[in-house]
């Protein structure tokens, strides 16, 4: 962070958080009267009642609803354009993303298509993207049921164009959600190896928005608080997903983590795992941050000592006088979470892959290297994959 910052904080997002909230969606105030619920492919939602229980709350509310439910763990365009035509056929006025990151991520992608003309792709500022400014996007209203992306406190939205395996964030001011609403009951049902991998995504917002180059005073506490958070209640929450106190402090922490990306930024990890996950699209987000997590850290550990050994106190509550500290803290609560030694070769991932993704990371989040501590060659980006393989 610079000596002397200069930062403004805008984030027109209405949270509403807390156990039992859900039912405020009969009550708020919405964006309009007829809404699309977007949903994953999956059977969570359903199974759960949690789709059922919008549905009835919306209604409460005098808003009807249609659905669509084809979204997959790591979103596609395909997936944005149908949902965008069935969204303008239907006459919805805004859009609910209900679920985990990836139905939420969507219903912001969606909401741009449901406005705007031509290709999601038109629009994507990076790779083979046009760049087109976007004009317009339908409100939002977000429900997530995972504790992870903290998309419900962000403009990011995080498409997979499966023509050109090409995996970018993207979002400006029209794609913050109008509002979010976090209820760590709807999160009981989450196995705990997903409650790690999405509880270790949040983590990582918050590390790498504490150490990129345009972190601000501001993101800085919500990042070291929810890197204390994260590090205390991620293992409860994993070891026991029914303990409610520690659902609600994970998600918190993920909602605080969406709050650094709205005021700092991801670094060059996300990056690099966007072009594994492009490839690779089983590939969980989170698994593959923790896969390359301790190379990566490793590589920049000597260039923000400070900022370490302040993230390494805020997990253990202990004083740092070295930033290997925060290593070792890192690994202790992979460990604890079961989720240390991740392979990438689980996921089908091969060494020969590893060029054509460096260049991948390049082309289509380069932006997020230039906020680094310092500067990545493609040899180091190469090494941090070669470590990680194992």
């Amino acid at each position: 962070m610079n000596t002397n910052p200069v930062f403004s904080l805008h984030i027109p997002t209405r949270i509403v958080f807390g156990c039992g909230e859900i039912k405020r969606l009969a009550t708020e105030q919405l964006p309009g009267k007829k809404a699309l619920i977007v949903i994953s492919s999956g059977t969570s939602m359903k199974k759960y009642g949690y789709l059922d229980k919008v549905i009835g709350l919306l209604k409460e509310n005098e808003v009807s609803s249609v659905v669509f439910d084809q979204i997959l763990p790591n979103p596609t365009k395909k997936h944005v354009m149908e949902a965008a035509a069935v969204c303008q056929k239907e006459e919805c006025d805004f859009i609910v993303g209900l679920g985990g990151g990836s139905s939420i991520d969507s219903a912001k992608a969606i909401a741009i298509m449901a406005c705007n003309k031509g290709d999601y792709w038109d629009y994507i500022p990076s790779g083979t993207g046009k760049g087109r400014p976007v004009t317009n996007a339908l409100p939002v209203v977000a429900i997530p049921t995972t504790a992870g992306t903290g998309t419900e406190a962000d403009p990011w939205t995080v498409i997979t164009n499966e023509e050109t395996q090409e995996k970018i964030g993207f979002g400006n001011k029209l794609t913050f959600p109008t509002l979010s609403i976090i209820d760590p009951e709807m999160m009981l049902s989450i196995p705990p190896h997903l409650t790690a991998y999405q509880g270790f995504d949040a983590f990582f917002h918050a590390a790498e928005g504490f150490l990129a180059n345009c972190a601000t005073p501001i993101s800085d506490l919500y990042a070291l608080e929810a890197i204390r958070l994260l590090y205390k209640y991620l293992p409860v929450a994993v070891a026991d997903g029914r303990n409610l106190k520690a659902r609600a402090k994970v998600a918190w922490a993920s909602t605080l983590a969406g709050l650094v990306e709205s005021t700092s930024n991801c670094i060059s990890e996300h990056s690099m795992e966007h072009a594994m996950s492009a490839y690779y699209p089983a590939l969980p987000h989170g698994a593959g941050l923790i896969a390359i997590s301790e190379a990566y850290f490793e590589t920049f550990r000597n260039d923000s000592m400070k900022r370490y050994m302040k993230m390494a106190e805020a997990m253990t509550q202990l004083k740092s006088n070295r930033p290997s500290d925060f290593i070792d803290a890192l690994v202790r609560m992979q460990k604890e979470c079961k989720v240390y030694g991740l392979k990438l070769s689980d996921w089908g991932i091969k060494m020969e892959d590893f060029p054509k993704m460096v260049q991948n990371a390049r082309d289509t989040m380069g932006a997020l290297f230039t906020l680094d501590p310092h500067p990545l060659t493609d040899d180091e980006i190469l090494g941090i994959y070669q470590k990680s393989f194992k």
